[in-house]
């Protein structure tokens, strides 16, 4: 008896899993946010579903990898988890440690000077010259943790973003959750998550953006170090 329902169990944790790969193209299709450069809109333990860069793309998207920058959510009122834009998963090359999760703030080409488009409060060049990556060495995202003070290509954290460096585009979070994961991977300590859990105020009212407004089914690293890592049905992500 106890077989077939272990078996049974086993069954209904593979037709989900094949569900949440079909609908959003990536394995693993969720990721565990393991650091804080993306608080507020992301905490440490949040649960972040994830689709393939391109897929659910949203109308305003101009590109093939689905985002919609910063600069562009501005012009036409598109948000994601409390401001404008998209938040992007990505891996440059050569990185061992997790993925990185930040917001796509604009987009540069090859070659752009994009010190004038930059927002001073994050970077302290008083030039190009001065200024990481600029003039931009290839077409990318420029990219930034929301709770992070400069942009992760004028911190060194990464080149601008190529479209092939995108792994994913996050859609939905879901607070907790991903401390599953975190425990299991050794990243957190149970205790920890009681009293983060415990920490919050009983009754209040989580003001946090779940994912795209308009459908809202929605680390652990120095700041400007953001990651996501691997390994089986969830991945955990460094903001």
């Amino acid at each position: 008896m106890w077989i077939r329902e272990m078996l049974s169990s086993v069954a209904i944790v593979l037709v989900i899993g094949l569900i949440l790969f079909g609908v959003s193209g990536v394995w693993p299709p969720m990721v565990a946010v393991e650091s804080g450069s993306m608080e507020p809109n992301m905490e440490v333990g949040d649960l972040v579903f994830v689709t393939e860069p391109g897929r659910l793309a949203p109308d305003e998207a101009d590109n093939d990898v689905g985002v919609v920058t910063y600069e562009d959510g501005r012009t036409v009122d598109y948000r994601t988890f409390g401001s404008y834009g998209s938040v992007v998963i990505y891996r440059p090359p050569g990185r061992t440690a997790s993925p990185i999760i930040h917001r796509a703030m604009f987009h540069v080409e090859e070659g752009e000077n994009w010190y004038d488009r930059a927002d001073d409060e994050y970077h302290s060049a008083a030039g190009c010259t001065e200024l990481r990556h600029c003039p931009a060495p290839h077409d990318g995202f420029i990219t930034l943790g929301d709770n992070n003070a400069a942009y992760d290509q004028a911190n060194g954290l990464a080149a601008p973003v190529k479209a092939e460096w995108v792994t994913g585009v996050a859609r939905v979070r879901v607070p907790y959750l991903g401390y599953v994961r975190l425990i299991a991977s050794g990243q957190a300590e149970l205790s920890d998550v009681v009293a983060t859990t415990a920490a919050a105020e009983p009754g209040a009212v989580d003001e946090r953006g779940t994912g795209t407004e308009f459908d809202a089914v929605g680390g652990r690293v120095a700041v400007g170090d953001p990651v996501v890592s691997g390994g089986g049905s969830i991945a955990s992500a460094s903001a």
